[in-house]
């Protein structure tokens, strides 16, 4: 089977999680920013679409190459193997970016490699004139970075964010790719509580449940490339099915989502039914002072409100300080919050055991860590 060199894309930050995803798959990763590089055959495709939970896109690289004149970008793409990839009748919009580039008008570069993959496909195919367009979506990527260009066919569709779970949402929603980092990110194990006190339309318990039963978050969604008549369909039946076998569906949950909305706690019970995961999550109307459990060594995750709003800074600093005072009653636990507010330490009121920058969106934010004890290790009777 033929081997494609692949790449999975992701949020600045998270470069490293997308790697040991990659490796925990079986492929060798090369991190790089914003991207993992690996290489893999039809099976890798579908294996990578189904089961990486915090990368952006998974996307074949076609080619690599050096170009400082539209000459040559138009010329070194024309000599890649585009009908190893492209049906006589394949849409392919072709998107771009360029970044410290000689060449950098985006409309220009895109231009220049769509006529290039005409020239090269109707060349190949014997056909003059207009190609039709009619069939599957290929989506392409002229990307320049200080003049070395990168070609690549999108492998995903919608990005890997849209498990195809969440039916409604709150108005700030954390994308499921970095919910289901921020669970990674901390130090949680199925067998231990686990809590979101401000969980909106229940991203972050949902993505939890799903790393606890150890369910590949594309389960429930179809990929662009299933289309393609290269991609065989038993690639992906056999992908499925090695998912609904790895899965753990007996492996019980102790998840709590609360949140002082009732309207988006209603919300979060529908998105897990839609994830098939109804069961499995205790969702409540709870405001953060009011959680009290005798629960221990569990982990709290967090992504409240941020007070990027002038008018909401004082409302934000007292749900922080009221972080503070509840979690001082719960010193076995771990607790993790995501926020941009820069003095959050001083208002929660304990200086952080690490702190870890990440990108929400296009927004600068800080992982707040403060790591409880080790749970002791139950000795086993002779």
């Amino acid at each position: 089977m033929k081997t494609f060199q692949l790449v999975a894309t992701a949020a600045s930050g998270l470069e490293a999680i997308v790697g040991k995803e990659v490796a925990r798959l079986g492929y060798e990763p090369k991190v790089e920013n914003g991207k993992v590089y690996f290489e893999g055959d039809l099976t890798a495709i579908a294996r990578a679409n189904l089961w990486l939970r915090v990368a952006d896109r998974v996307k074949i690289v076609v080619g690599v190459f050096k170009a400082t004149t539209f000459d040559e970008l138009f010329e070194k793409t024309k000599a890649l193997p585009w009908e190893d990839y492209l049906p006589l009748d394949a849409q392919f919009p072709v998107a771009g970016k360029s970044v410290k580039s000689t060449l950098y008008s985006v409309p220009d570069c895109q231009a220049i490699v769509k006529k290039a993959i005409v020239n090269r496909v109707s060349e190949k195919y014997r056909r003059s004139g207009r190609l039709m367009e009619t069939g599957a979506l290929f989506k392409l990527e002229v990307s320049i970075l200080k003049d070395e260009v990168t070609l690549t066919i999108d492998t995903s569709g919608p990005g890997l964010h849209k498990r195809g779970y969440r039916l409604a949402q709150g108005s700030a929603p954390i994308k499921e790719t970095m919910a289901a980092a921020l669970v990674l990110l901390t130090s949680w194990h199925p067998d231990r509580p686990f809590y979101d006190p401000v969980c909106g339309s229940g991203t972050i318990p949902i993505e939890a449940a799903l790393i606890g039963q150890n369910i590949a978050p594309g389960f429930n969604r179809e990929f662009v490339s299933e289309s393609w008549d290269w991609m065989p369909k038993q690639i992906w039946d056999d992908a499925r099915q090695e998912a609904e076998d790895l899965a753990n569906y007996d492996q019980p949950l102790n998840i709590i989502g609360g949140d002082i909305d009732a309207r988006l706690i209603e919300i979060a019970k529908q998105n897990a039914v839609e994830a098939g995961l109804g069961d499995l999550i205790s969702f409540r109307q709870l405001q953060v002072a009011d959680f009290q459990t005798e629960d221990e060594y569990g982990v709290v995750v967090a992504n409240p409100p941020y007070g990027e709003r002038l008018e909401d800074e004082e409302a934000v600093r007292q749900l922080y300080r009221e972080m503070g005072i509840v979690y001082k009653r719960m010193p076995t636990w771990s607790v993790y919050v995501l926020t941009s507010y820069e003095l959050f330490e001083e208002v929660y009121g304990k200086k952080a055991t690490k702190k870890r920058k990440l990108y929400n969106g296009y927004l600068r934010t800080d992982l707040y860590q403060y790591w409880g004890p080790r749970k002791p290790r139950v000795k086993k009777e002779d």
